[in-house]
């Protein structure tokens, strides 16, 4: 992507900008964990969850649901249920995506995930329509983990329908504001089962999806999570995946969900910043504290006047290239 040292001389150039890199807010949103790449991997097919251990995609999502046929879900739940403590997935977050709370099979896929010899680093729960969908997980895993002191589950939620997208908010609210066995880290959008739900038809510029993409984005940044864009599922179209990509990070977005080890260079790439924007970042926030310094209210930059929001900006460029390069 760009060159390891030269960037960490950038960064580090300026002990405050060390400092303010250590913030634990990362371009407005909890924790530190990049999730640029978020790659499903069907539980069930041991072979390619073997293969996952040796990839550099940010997130690795052990699969219950989509990727598994029904006649194979006890399959995958044994799968994941032995692999996860025995393999290495190196600086990958383990996730496990649990089937949705109405089909009847979550519970199951639960405690395979949550009895294995180590827990996953989070758990996917596709289809959240409504608080209850919260409640009944709190529930669930507060029951299965009772006697466990291990650190709390970080929770993403899938974003899949109208009624989903309608009562967001309240989702949000309720997962943020309320003491849970988990930590409610981001929002996916699922735009399949979306464009089911509203009776669109996909379309290679996606515009059907504008408004649902947009409203994921400001719910999640509104209540600090994460924002994880939709599948390209041409993965033998690189030029289009990397324009998508692109475009959601102009959106908002944090990331983006993959179904190919191939989909990861290009992904990680459109979600991390470059050099030059690193490098303008830096600049810039030196400029403003130089300005702070001496006493002066307006920021001339390149020949531009320079707001706080784009301060701001460029602080959240270098937070977020902080823990991409740490990866």
């Amino acid at each position: 992507m760009f060159g390891g040292g030269k960037l960490c001389k950038i960064i580090l150039k300026n002990n405050h900008l060390r400092l303010l890199l250590l913030s634990r807010n990362l371009c407005g949103v909890k924790g530190r964990t990049p999730r640029r790449s978020f790659l499903y991997i069907p539980g069930n097919e041991e072979r390619k969850v073997s293969k996952a251990t040796g990839l550099n995609s940010d997130c690795v999502v052990l699969d219950c649901e989509d990727g598994v046929a029904s006649n194979k879900k006890g399959e995958a739940r044994n799968t994941i249920h032995n692999i996860l403590g025995q393999l290495n997935f190196g600086s990958s977050e383990v996730c496990v995506r649990i089937n949705s709370i109405e089909s009847g099979l979550a519970e199951d896929d639960l405690k395979a995930a949550l009895t294995a010899k180590e827990l996953p680093d989070s758990i996917v729960v596709p289809k959240v329509d409504s608080v209850q969908h919260l409640d009944w997980l709190s529930n669930q895993v507060s029951s299965i983990m009772k006697s466990s002191a291990e650190k709390k589950l970080g929770l993403i939620t899938q974003v899949e329908s109208a009624l989903s997208l309608l009562n967001l908010h309240a989702v949000c609210e309720h997962g943020t504001s309320t003491d849970r066995p988990f930590r409610f880290e981001a929002l996916v959008f699922g735009s399949d089962d979306f464009l089911v739900s509203i009776g669109a038809t996909r379309t290679k510029d996606a515009k059907e999806l504008l408004h649902a993409r947009q409203s994921v984005v400001v719910h999640a940044k509104a209540f600090g999570l994460q924002a994880i864009d939709m599948v390209y599922i041409n993965f033998k179209d690189p030029e289009g995946l990397q324009a998508q990509a692109e475009e959601g990070a102009r959106f908002g977005y944090t990331g983006k969900q993959i179904i190919h080890p191939g989909q990861i260079e290009i992904v990680n790439k459109s979600f991390s910043p470059s050099e030059e924007k690193v490098k303008w970042a830096t600049d810039l926030v030196n400029a403003f504290e130089e300005q702070e310094r001496v006493g002066k209210g307006a920021i001339n930059f390149h020949g531009n006047m320079i707001d706080m929001p784009t301060v701001q900006q460029a602080r959240n460029v270098l937070r977020l290239a902080e823990a991409t390069q740490e990866k």
